[in-house]
């Protein structure tokens, strides 16, 4: 399978884009303007700031910060700001750690709070929640599995923020990995003719094929998928499943197998221990809440 579990840094132009777009909301019309800040602090006016952890988690996307502050001088006209960060994503931090410190006109901190927070904030209860899963299958040889149930505009912050979590991106869209569900298979008119017609369009894809039932994850391997997504199975049935599998791979080669589907952490050894490779989790992207996180002037500085 195509995966990413490497914690590599956030996509220069992606980051810088999902900012601007941030910051229009915030601002509105380019330049934009806060007017509360704007009237009640001068241009001139430097100071300090912490950006703090106000509860335990694990910290993600605090490279968004520079970056807000970086746009957010060059709008508004004013000096160059700093950040000096002080853990890096993907560290278990607790209440009242400093993560960051931020120093530069006032104008810009105040006005870079909230975008800079929200995203923050979001990446980081990804990490939070990732990092559960993630300590829940140790030792299991099973790994978590992001979804595409991410946030629209979001998905590279937010799969990004899984590997700094301890997990690992599953596809990051439709255009990398083909992903052959009940729908296709109606569609196509069976399993076998929608894999081959995958194969024929699109001969450099890895393919994944979604069974409910040991007969078709068998069906699947049948027709060449060298990786099945177990779906929605009790969990006697995932173990003679993957037993199945397991079987004939002798004469097919390596089959990677997924559970997915209505997956809890309290479940996660137990389905686990039925010789899955992975555990598909859409909650670690849809359902995470976030991680507060606070930015808080530090006076006299």
């Amino acid at each position: 399978m195509t995966t990413h579990d490497a914690l590599d840094a956030l996509d220069p132009a992606w980051l810088a884009r999902t900012v601007a777009v941030a910051l229009d909301e915030d601002l509105g019309p380019a330049p934009g303007r806060d007017v509360t800040t704007q009237a009640t602090v001068a241009p001139d006016v430097t100071g300090v700031a912490h950006l703090v952890a106000r509860e335990a988690g694990v910290v993600a996307g605090l490279p968004v910060v520079a970056e807000v502050l970086r746009q957010v001088t060059d709008r508004l006209g004013l000096a160059p700001a700093a950040v000096d960060q002080r853990v890096p994503d993907g560290t278990a931090v607790a209440r009242g750690d400093v993560l960051a410190v931020l120093t530069g006109p006032v104008q810009a901190l105040l006005v870079a709070e909230r975008t800079a927070l929200n995203l923050a904030s979001r990446a980081s209860g990804v990490a939070t929640h990732t990092r559960r899963w993630a300590d829940a299958l140790a030792g299991t040889g099973a790994r978590v599995l992001d979804t595409r149930k991410t946030t629209p505009g979001l998905r590279e912050l937010e799969k990004y923020a899984v590997r700094c979590g301890g997990g690992t991106n599953k596809r990051m869209g439709l255009h990398d990995v083909a992903m052959v569900k009940d729908n296709h298979v109606v569609a196509a008119g069976g399993v076998a003719a929608a894999v081959e017609a995958v194969r024929a369009r699109f001969p450099d894809v890895t393919i994944q094929v979604e069974a409910d039932t040991t007969e078709q994850a068998l069906e699947a391997v049948g027709v060449g998928a060298r990786f099945l997504l177990l779906d929605n199975m009790p969990t006697p049935v995932l173990a003679a499943t993957v037993e199945a599998v397991r079987a004939g791979e002798a004469a097919t080669g390596r089959v990677e197998l997924e559970a997915t589907g209505n997956l809890t952490l309290d479940r996660a050894a137990e389905v686990a221990a039925t010789g899955v490779d992975y555990l598909s989790v859409g909650a670690l992207t849809h359902s995470s809440p976030i991680l507060d996180l606070a930015l808080d002037l530090v006076e006299g500085a």
